[in-house]
């Protein structure tokens, strides 16, 4: 299974640090995320990674280089100044995420979430980690019934960031800038996503305050 790694984003909550270092190069306890996730990918058995770059995406293409540090063939979508949030992210990058179901993490998580199942069952065109939603957000995203994603009227639970999904699910998309959760809603509304809860580590590092908070643990 080829992995994707979301890292074009500004990091707008995470100013001032953002301003001269990517999101995905945070450091917690001396190690950036995106580095704790390219290890994470290389421990599950993963060998090929693709992480797209927008937001000073030349810094993580100097510091991750060719991926041979870290056991694996790291390829770049670079989207220059045109970031194209998540879903038109990984619709650009779908020509090096091959024809089978892919894994996608988001680069500003800290998580021990375990990969979810490389084969989809029937016409799922996803699976999906959630996790308990967390006290900083006021909304969760989704249910979760016997395994099914929900798009219920009281969600509780968070979308981990952490998902896999079928080529197939962007085969109808255009090449621009557009989000991701829209789609998913839709299909969990048409029963075609499924889903598991982690209840482990999660942390979505999105303020200073917040990361301030893991280092300090």
């Amino acid at each position: 299974m080829i992995a994707m790694i979301l890292a074009a984003g500004r990091g707008e909550r995470l100013r001032p640090l953002t301003e001269t270092v990517p999101k995905a190069l945070a450091e917690v306890r001396g190690r950036s995320l995106l580095e704790r996730h390219l290890a994470n990918l290389a421990d599950a058995g993963i060998e090929t990674v693709v992480i797209n770059l927008g937001w000073l995406g030349e810094h993580i293409a100097a510091r991750i280089g060719s991926g041979r540090d870290y056991g694996l063939d790291v390829v770049y979508s670079p989207e220059g100044d045109n970031i194209l949030e998540t879903g038109g992210g990984i619709h650009r990058a779908l020509p090096l995420l091959g024809s089978e179901p892919f894994l996608v993490v988001n680069a500003d998580i800290y998580t021990d979430v375990p990969l979810p199942p490389a084969v989809l069952d029937g016409d799922d065109m996803g699976h999906l980690v959630l996790v308990p939603k967390p006290a900083q957000k006021e909304r969760g995203d989704f249910g979760l019934r016997d395994g099914r994603i929900q798009d219920s009227d009281d969600p509780a639970f968070t979308f981990s960031g952490v998902a896999v999904y079928r080529p197939e699910f962007f085969a109808g998309c255009e090449p621009r800038r557009f989000p991701l959760a829209p789609m998913l809603k839709a299909a969990a509304r048409e029963g075609r996503l499924a889903g598991s809860l982690h209840e482990g580590l999660w942390e979505d590092v999105g303020t200073p305050e917040r990361l301030a908070e893991l280092n300090g643990r």
